[in-house]
């Protein structure tokens, strides 16, 4: 567990260093204004159905499916080609119906910006084809505990982007989204490259590619029980990404900067979500999946239990460092160029509701995997529709009086539900079965005492001042 989550974690920190690096260059040339909130909203189309009908629903999907395939090559030839032909669809309908696809996601844009975002919108969403290849591919991957290539190969995104960036500097703002844009594309054909090689290193390219020459000869993949745990993982991976969604949706009615507010604080809440919870639950799932598999459920609960106790203190103490440094972080990372110290005062605040949630959303990503584990996709689905509808109703609620802090403390209430729904089917017995109060305690007693320090330094500092 522990090897594939120092892999996982040294992958997404680099990668988000650099991502943080992309974000400061962003941010001093675009601002936060029109023109940023232009490419963030053509840049969240493609990462939407990412999320969804990528790295989310599929992973969880195809593991547990293809660790009980009997004809291992043959199942994954058999999604690999039926999933292109989707994506390929998917791609060709974004393509032609952009404008629609745009005031979806952006519905109070008005004519004139929806007309601006549309090239963006269909130059960005060719990163999808790509992406989606790289999901099955890290899915293949991790099956042979093979955590390295993906956790890093992100990393080619940012440098992608930044490289576009660097190019872009001194270019008017639509200009400098162009360029951003093709940067994307760019950044997810280097990521294919480097999944193809590892593919080959690793022994599974021969085993995809036997499986090519099966399916050619006639014969037959069983994948019926994919699909059915696919489109129900759709939904059940999706809460984090769909709430996303729903407050770019929500802020495209408020001044113009809300997006980009919400894009750069959500970049730094997902920092420790991404270096620890994803990380973590990314390297226990296959694990997890052979247990279940093999009717070991405590060697399962044993693993999830390592997992609760490890997540809750990184995310913690993270969660508390996140809420007391919002202004110095923000500061620091974006206010130069273009982003203005009122850009800096507004956009800690979102983060300040942000990271009140990175423990509830954190936790939530060891027990959702336990359901997928357990081939419970259907059951996740319905926990994360009852988390969107909850999200929209909190959204309406609070994103007239309080804007965009407002619709990151949805966000936030969404996840304690999130985590509430799955600690439920988890099972109560199940979760006392792993609570220790002397760890409970002793991590308490941490946050407490990270808390009482970051006060008095932030005294001693500002004090002196």
């Amino acid at each position: 567990m522990l090897r594939g989550f120092f892999t996982n974690s040294a992958g997404t920190l680099v990668s988000r260093v650099l991502g943080f690096v992309r974000d400061l260059l962003t941010a001093s040339v675009l601002g936060a204004g029109i023109y940023s909130d232009l490419f963030f909203v053509a840049f969240k189309l493609p990462n939407l159905f990412r999320r969804l009908f990528g790295e989310g629903a599929f992973t969880q999907a195809f593991l547990p499916s293809f660790t009980a395939a009997r004809k291992k090559g043959i199942f994954a030839a058999a999604v690999l080609i039926k999933f292109s032909i989707f994506i390929a669809l998917l791609t060709a309908l974004v393509l032609l119906a952009a404008p629609v696809f745009t005031k979806v996601l952006a519905y109070g844009f008005s004519a004139e910006q929806i007309g601006l975002a549309v090239p963006y919108v269909r130059i960005n969403f060719f990163y999808l084809t790509f992406i989606f290849v790289v999901t099955l591919f890290a899915s293949l991957l991790q099956y042979r505990d093979h955590f390295a290539t993906t956790a890093f190969s992100t990393a080619l995104l940012n440098l992608a982007m930044i490289a576009a960036l660097l190019l872009a500097r001194g270019k008017d703002g639509a200009t400098a989204v162009l360029y951003l844009s093709f940067g994307v594309v760019a950044g997810g054909l280097l990521q294919l490259a480097v999944h193809v090689y590892a593919l080959k290193f690793t022994g599974m390219l021969r085993v995809l590619t036997g499986g090519f020459a099966r399916l050619a000869r006639g014969d037959k993949a069983q994948t019926q029980g994919f699909y059915k745990n696919f489109f129900a993982g759709v939904l059940g991976a999706s809460a984090l990404q769909l709430s996303s969604f729903i407050d770019t949706f929500f802020a495209s009615f408020l001044a113009s900067g809300s997006i980009s507010y919400l894009y750069y604080a959500n970049r730094i809440f997902q920092l420790p979500l991404a270096l620890f919870a994803i990380a973590l639950s990314t390297a226990i799932f296959p694990r997890m999946s052979k247990f279940v598999k093999a009717h070991d459920d405590a060697q399962a609960l044993a693993l999830v239990e390592r997992g609760f106790y490890f997540l809750l203190a990184l995310l913690g103490l993270s969660a508390i460092g996140g809420v007391m440094l919002r202004n110095e972080i923000t500061q620091l990372l974006f206010e130069r160029g273009e982003f203005t110290r009122q850009n800096s005062i507004e956009c800690a605040a979102v983060l300040g509701a942000y990271m009140v949630g990175l423990v509830p959303f954190g936790l939530s990503r060891i027990f959702s995997h336990w359901l997928y584990a357990n081939m419970k996709q259907k059951l996740s689905a319905k926990i994360s529709i009852w988390c969107v509808f909850i999200n929209v109703a909190l959204c309406a609620l609070f994103f007239k009086p309080f804007g965009a802090v407002g619709l990151a403390f949805a966000s936030t209430i969404t996840g304690a539900f999130l985590l509430g729904f799955n600690l439920y089917f988890f099972g109560f017995n199940n979760f006392l079965a792993i609570i220790r109060a002397k760890k409970i305690i002793a991590i308490a007693a941490l946050c407490a005492g990270e808390a009482a320090i970051l006060y008095i330094l932030k005294g001693l500092y500002y004090g002196n001042l």
